[in-house]
């Protein structure tokens, strides 16, 4: 995703501009703490498949044992990191894709960080990695999350049925890819 200033941040597809003061940077180690923070917030566990209680030195770890050629990124809004996503792209057969993955603070969901996030990461994707296939999983329920994908052009593949234990109860997810380069409805 590119403006008319190569050196600016993505957009979305519409064109929006970023919330005043909102900056997407690299995900560095002292974040830790602050992430592990908003994977206990409600909404974001809820759609996410986080467990409770992630404690910052397990956030570090996870950090640390990323894969090669993992993309991770933060939302920074008034010096508060109020987002995080990241792309782990694959390798082998599969060099071409990659998988996304992300969540934003509860208090400023719906105010346009995600859809930075994610411009950010398709923008790496095809701008940097030459990535063709993006993909993630997103729960059936998740109305607003699907929507955003949708608007970036994922189109759901599939429903894996019973794919995770929230709230008591096992819930669907949805599989969602983004094909670049691809002629509708033919094989890569």
């Amino acid at each position: 995703m590119r403006t008319d200033d190569p050196f600016s941040p993505a957009r979305d597809p519409a064109g929006s501009t970023p919330p005043a003061g909102l900056i997407i940077r690299a995900r560095e180690p002292s974040d830790a703490a602050d992430i592990a923070a908003m994977w206990q917030l409600p909404r974001v566990r809820w759609g996410t498949l986080r467990m409770p209680y992630a404690s910052a030195d397990e956030v570090s770890r996870m950090m640390e044992q990323s894969p090669d050629g993992h993309v991770g990124i933060v939302a920074v809004l008034d010096r508060r990191l109020v987002g995080s996503a990241g792309l782990a792209p694959q390798k082998g057969r599969r060099s071409h894709s990659g998988q996304i993955g992300m969540c934003v603070r509860d208090d400023v969901q719906g105010r346009g960080i995600g859809t930075h996030l994610l411009a950010a990461l398709i923008d790496t994707a095809d701008n940097w990695l030459n990535l063709r296939r993006l993909e993630l999983a997103v729960y059936v329920d998740n109305a607003p999350a699907i929507r955003l994908y949708r608007k970036f052009g994922f189109e759901v593949e599939g429903t894996r049925r019973a794919d995770a234990f929230r709230d008591g109860a096992f819930v669907d997810s949805l599989m969602m890819a983004r094909l670049r380069g691809f002629a509708p409805g033919a094989s890569p």
